[in-house]
């Protein structure tokens, strides 16, 4: 099972995430949680955000903090596996290609195309979490807009090898695709 679960800023789509990897890894079972986003120690808010992310996690689940998703999900392929979020990687994979206003953009796409093969071929439960482009500001810069334009399309790649995608809105799940 694959999912990618979208939605706006403060919607629910971590906490609805959290809920269905559980309920496909089985209770009890070790899940895997990678978290993208940068930093904690940077931004006091940012740090409270990630510290109640990490409180309602169960004990038992393993949190690894990376941008490097793609080399986690081949690391283990047999377990459980929740990514927060798509968004914090791509920020995270802009920066490193120098890529906001162009940079190099044959390694941002190698990068791109290294996670949705790391996706495609996954064997455990996989749960996704991504900020659903167009529910907020539209972006007055051309940074702004490269990074719509770049979560956009892996949104929408991403959608195409996933079994369920469900977007959160108001902390309620709307089912957009489910396989049977």
């Amino acid at each position: 099972m694959r999912a990618l679960v979208l939605g706006g800023l403060r919607s629910g789509k971590s906490r609805w995430a959290e809920v269905a990897i559980a309920e496909a890894a089985g209770p009890e079972q070790p899940v895997r949680y990678l978290a993208t986003g940068p930093d904690a120690d940077s931004d006091d808010a940012w740090a409270q955000r990630v510290a109640m992310h990490r409180d309602r996690r169960p004990l038992h689940w393993m949190t690894i903090e990376t941008a490097d998703v793609a080399r986690e999900l081949r690391r283990s392929t047999a377990t459980p596996t929740l990514v927060d979020d798509l968004g914090g990687w791509l920020t995270a994979a802009l920066d490193r290609h120098k890529a906001w206003s162009g940079g190099n953009e044959a390694a941002l796409g190698l990068e791109i195309e290294e996670l949705f093969a790391a996706v495609n071929t996954f064997g455990a439960p996989l749960v996704m979490v991504s900020p659903e482009v167009g529910l907020s500001v539209v972006p007055s810069t051309a940074a702004g807009l490269r990074f719509a334009d770049q979560l956009g399309g892996l949104n929408q790649r991403l959608a195409t090898v996933c079994d369920r995608v469900v977007m959160v809105v108001a902390g309620q799940p709307l089912t957009l695709k489910e396989s049977e």
